[in-house]
């Protein structure tokens, strides 16, 4: 468990950062986060923050969409995280949380005349889908929000009980993840992770207006694949019949990390196995996030002073 948090301007104990009943962001769920992911790399004794900027950036837009005004910057922002992960001393993998919520105690619905807050706290974390190498997905029955409904591009707390809806369903049913479709019935994500489909040496995923949430981790494996293992990305429609011809597929994101799926629908894909691509990116993209590629150091914020990338 953490020990702190940073809430209300300041480092406190975790058992300190509470919220009342009454708050605005609890009863309505006008609030946004980012997940953040750091890895302890055990060579350098070195724990890196991956794509820091980028995630802050992000959720800088999503409280922009909600009317939540922060005073930070993305830099502060960065600060407050190191020092909190430095206070917590963690030696292990991490799951950042930041959470910009309307702190307002009262009811009625509105995002307006209503006071903002930030909260931040870390915890120990490992495999998002227990099953990284060899996940089972099912189409859900749950079409993705739209983005004139709850938009799927800001992380919005309250638009995520469409994701819980999705996973839930998907567990019961026996998968370990959900894949979700748009309202016109094109694929979109999973529950919460982007998609990538390889077929015929390129990988294909959902366009960014399918109401995709535009991932950070999609963005990285979409540089790499193409700088590093050569590979094309087209982005665009992806008809539902395509995920059972699909050569490979793989689930990605910060939580998620890249997790290949070898069945969907109870159709194996490919030969029921990780495929080649999915195994060389997940390799390449590991060494990167534990900043072993000094090609992409600049992508990994060291938390620790003094210690050096091995």
């Amino acid at each position: 468990m953490p020990q702190y948090a940073f809430f209300k301007g300041q480092f406190v104990p975790i058992e300190e950062a509470k919220v009342s009943i009454m708050t605005h962001a609890l009863n309505y769920g006008t609030g946004c986060f980012e997940g953040i992911r750091a890895y302890w790399n055990e060579e350098a004794e070195q724990l890196y923050v991956f794509r820091m900027k980028e995630h802050y950036q992000r959720l800088l837009h999503s409280a922009r969409i909600l009317h939540i005004a922060l005073p930070y910057t993305v830099g502060q922002l960065g600060d407050l995280t190191v020092e909190l992960l430095r206070r917590e001393g963690y030696r292990q993998d991490a799951y950042i949380r930041p959470l910009a919520y309307k702190c307002s105690e009262g009811i009625g619905v509105r995002l307006h005349d209503l006071e903002d807050d930030l909260a931040i706290f870390a915890v120990p974390f490992g495999r998002y889908i227990e099953r990284e190498e060899g996940a089972r997905a099912g189409v859900s029955s749950w079409r993705r929000v739209d983005d004139n409904a709850a938009p799927a591009r800001a992380k919005i707390t309250g638009a995520y009980i469409n994701s819980a809806l999705a996973k839930t369903d998907a567990v019961l049913n026996g998968y370990d993840e959900a894949i979700v479709l748009t309202q016109d019935g094109h694929v979109s994500e999973g529950s919460a992770e982007n998609l990538f489909l390889v077929k015929d040496g390129r990988l294909i995923t959902p366009a960014v207006t399918e109401n995709i949430l535009e991932g950070i981790t999609r963005a990285t494996l979409i540089e790499l694949a193409r700088e590093e293992l050569h590979l094309e990305t087209i982005e665009r429609r992806i008809d539902r019949s395509e995920l059972y011809t699909a050569d490979e597929a793989f689930f990605c994101g910060t939580g998620v990390q890249i997790a290949a799926i070898v069945e969907i629908d109870h159709r194996p894909v490919g030969d029921g196995r990780m495929g080649p691509v999915v195994k060389r990116l997940r390799a390449l993209y590991f060494d990167v996030v534990h900043g072993r590629v000094p090609k992409y150091r600049a992508w990994c914020t060291p938390v620790y002073p003094g210690a050096e990338a091995g």
